[in-house]
């Protein structure tokens, strides 16, 4: 889906897409009441018309501090071309440094790498939240056979598994078929969520006093210690701010925010308070307040449109993982994998194989082992949370060195977020014990993959520096007796200047030169796309000989398309037969030395990660049948 708008109709076109956003974004956040109000009494609140005011007031002022006013006012503004997500942020920050600090070497490293190391973070954290949330969100939504027929809460893990297991396998197919009936179901579930609130809050109106923060303020001094770990429960409302931000580049910024505050955020905020006035008069309803606010003879639909809405919302963080992995490999971040796109029209949708299982096998542990949304919910928050204090910074960031925002105004803005992220963490990290400890091996683990790839990746393009023959080098070498032969030789390198080893390997084994010889470089840019009028450069070398380095420049949202690449090349008057040129790539095999400055334990997990990663063949879409691969030793 795009985000152009159409001459037309504007208005008829923004609200298609703020429909459409409201299938696709708000599934995670719309889910929260399934269990978010249940998990803060479960801590021991006194369920009292001054408490149930309290929380409400807390939700209340959660949502509109931190979705409303920091997400879909603030951090929104902060595109990369209209596209949104940790990586965006990321790379607008380091574009904002890097005008600042281009004459301060120094300077210039110690802040990008500590951009980096924050936006790997994020994105870890990110990972650890994508496999919570489809166990939690579908997991609560099964959990209301307790309330509807009891006999059958045997059948709640099997139930989940099976919901859940249908939805990683059709994946594979691609979400396009099946998104068309996301929006219909999720405008159904807000307005239902909206409906539900209302009937319960006219018989006790007096729940909308909560909007007061006099109440937020009151519950947290007078429950002190206490009210600082509900806190902790509260941030449930919140889980999926940061998807308004991340599918920035699917709908755009106005349909999103139009969709936030023309309805999603009033349904939620009528819905809350319809739970809380339902406690206000049956505290005994605690045992789950969202199936108690619908009459008897609707809970069996409410269950079946709640298992949906939370298909949905899991179905969103599914594809925001694929879409987090495409970016991070293409800028480098993390080894190349198979990335399948599922949609014809739609650049957006892709599909990971590798990730989509292992993203499954991990929810399916989770559901075995942890059997209850409450269980899981003391793991939910902490990666939630991490994820918004990366966000707050790197926004910081940005408003300093891209956009010069005044001190104060900057200073006003990180203060003001960083407290109430740090509130929200703070108490979560309490939750380590019993569950917030999952989302952070996830984190961890995979920050380390990210880290050592990086590292790893930084040595070998070190070596390859160091080994590189520049071409003015080797026009001075007597070449005469070298044989000449007919076509085009393709070299593919990591290296944007002088010649590829492979060049050279193929030189000294083969003593052969094509009559044609281009050197291609795959450059992927600090930009979501970039389009074909400058998708390429190409610089002409030697003046007897037909040498030329092609550079190929993509976004970290486009696939690389090397036939496409050919085609272009031709249009700008090279002269290349694809049915005679060669591809020459090198096969590397990576060894390090006992000296390397790659840490030990580091090693293997490199050496693992680099002999894994799906070729560069199938990646960069280059015609197999003209492949000559050279094996090149590497010793890092």
């Amino acid at each position: 889906m795009s985000s152009h708008s159409n001459t037309h109709s504007p208005n008829k076109q923004l609200t298609n897409l703020a429909l459409g956003a409201i299938g696709v974004v708000f599934g995670d956040i719309g889910t929260s009441p399934l269990y978010a109000l249940k998990e803060v009494f479960k801590d021991g609140v006194s369920i009292d018309k001054l408490h149930v005011l309290g929380v409400l007031s807390l939700i209340f002022w959660s949502l509109t501090l931190v979705v409303t006013t920091k997400y879909a006012i603030f951090i929104m503004r902060a595109d990369n071309k209209g596209e949104g997500g940790i990586m965006a942020l990321m790379a607008l920050a380091l574009q904002g440094i890097k005008k600042i600090e281009s004459n301060d070497a120094k300077k210039l490293k110690r802040k990008t790498t500590f951009i980096t190391v924050l936006g790997l973070l994020g994105a870890s954290l990110f990972f650890g939240d994508s496999v919570i949330t489809p166990a939690i969100s579908v997991l609560s939504a099964v959990e209301g056979l307790q309330i509807i027929a009891p006999s059958l809460t045997d059948y709640i893990i099997p139930i989940t598994i099976a919901v859940l297991g249908c939805l990683f396998v059709i994946q594979a197919k691609g979400t396009g078929k099946v998104g068309k009936i996301f929006s219909p179901v999720m405008i159904f579930w807000f307005g239902l969520l909206g409906f539900l609130g209302i009937i319960n809050i006219i018989e006790e109106p007096t729940v909308l006093m909560a909007i007061n923060p006099y109440y937020a303020v009151h519950i947290l001094f007078e429950l002190g210690w206490h009210g600082f770990l509900i806190m902790g429960a509260v941030v449930l409302a919140i889980t999926g701010a940061e998807a308004l931000y991340a599918d920035m580049g699917h709908f755009g910024l106005k349909p999103i925010r139009y969709a936030w505050f023309g309805f999603v955020f009033p349904a939620l905020l009528l819905n809350y308070f319809g739970q809380g006035a339902l406690l206000i008069n049956h505290p005994d309803a605690i045992q789950n307040p969202f199936y108690l606010l619908a009459p008897t003879w609707a809970l069996y639909p409410l269950l079946i449109l709640s298992t949906l809405a939370t298909v949905i919302a899991s179905q969103a963080v599914i594809s925001g993982a694929f879409s987090v992995t495409r970016q991070a490999i293409q800028l480098g971040y993390c080894p190349r994998m198979n990335i399948l796109h599922t949609s014809g029209e739609s650049m957006g949708q892709v599909y990971v194989p590798a990730i989509n299982w292992l993203l499954m096998v991990s929810v399916f542990i989770l559901v075995i082992s942890f059997k209850s949304s409450s269980a899981l919910a003391s793991a939910y928050g902490i990666a939630v949370t991490g994820t918004m204090i990366v966000d707050t910074i790197l926004a910081f960031i940005i408003f300093k060195e891209l956009w010069n925002w005044p001190k104060l105004s900057r200073l006003t803005f990180l203060c003001s977020f960083v407290f109430v992220d740090l509130i929200f963490l703070s108490s979560n990290s309490l939750k380590i014990p019993t569950g917030g400890w999952l989302p952070l091996v996830i984190a961890t683990v995979l920050f380390l993959i990210l880290t050592t790839w990086i590292k790893g990746r930084s040595l070998l393009t070190k070596y390859m520096d160091e080994r590189r023959t520049l071409f003015e080098d080797f026009e001075a070498r007597d070449i005469s007796e070298i044989a000449t032969v007919e076509g085009t030789a393709i070299y593919l390198t990591r290296t944007l200047h002088g010649l590829p080893q492979v060049f050279l390997h193929n030189l000294e084994h083969n003593h052969v030169l094509h009559k044609q010889i281009i050197v291609l470089s795959i450059v992927t840019t600090n930009e979501p796309y970039v389009d074909e009028a400058h998708l390429l450069k190409i610089r002409r070398f030697g003046q007897h000989r037909n040498f030329y380095r092609v550079k190929l420049y993509y976004g970290f949202k486009q696939s690389a398309d090397v036939r496409r690449a050919l085609e272009l090349c031709l249009q700008e008057g090279l002269d290349i037969n694809p049915k005679k040129a060669s591809f020459f790539i090198g096969s590397e095999q990576v060894f390090f030395r006992n000296k390397s400055p790659m840490p030990k334990w580091r090693r293997a997990l490199f050496q693992f990660l680099f002999h894994n990663s799906t070729s560069a063949i199938d990646f960069f879409k280059i015609p197999v049948d003209r492949v000559v691969e050279l094996g090149i030793r590497i010793e890092l």
